[in-house]
């Protein structure tokens, strides 16, 4: 898992990445970060990549829209096609990343 600040994320942000935006304190975000591990290393297609929402990424979640955590963001090459925001059960996020991913592959 790649983490990523103001200065790395166009280069961290290639190819098909899952982008998890958490918060230090944030019980949701610890309880999601391994769930979303297990999803991306089972689909080995996409990348999963770390987002501490803090004052030092404050730039990147204005710019991305992002206003409570956790957040998921699934981006093509830097490009958000897909978000979702609070937290989801396990069958229900598997789902949806699987239904979003594939929906992008079959449009390209």
């Amino acid at each position: 898992m790649s983490e990523i600040n103001k200065n790395n994320y166009k280069e961290q942000l290639t190819g098909l990445c899952c982008v998890e935006i958490s918060g230090e304190s944030c019980a949701n975000c610890l309880t999601l970060m391994p769930i979303l591990k297990d999803i991306c290393q089972q689909r080995g297609d996409v990348r999963l990549v770390h987002v501490e929402a803090d004052y030092t990424t404050l730039e990147l979640m204005e710019t991305w829209e992002v206003e409570k955590v956790p957040t998921i963001l699934l981006m093509d090459d830097g490009e958000i096609f897909a978000r979702c925001s609070g937290f989801q059960p396990e069958e229900i996020l598997q789902l949806w990343i699987d239904a979003k991913i594939d929906a992008r592959k079959a449009g390209k």
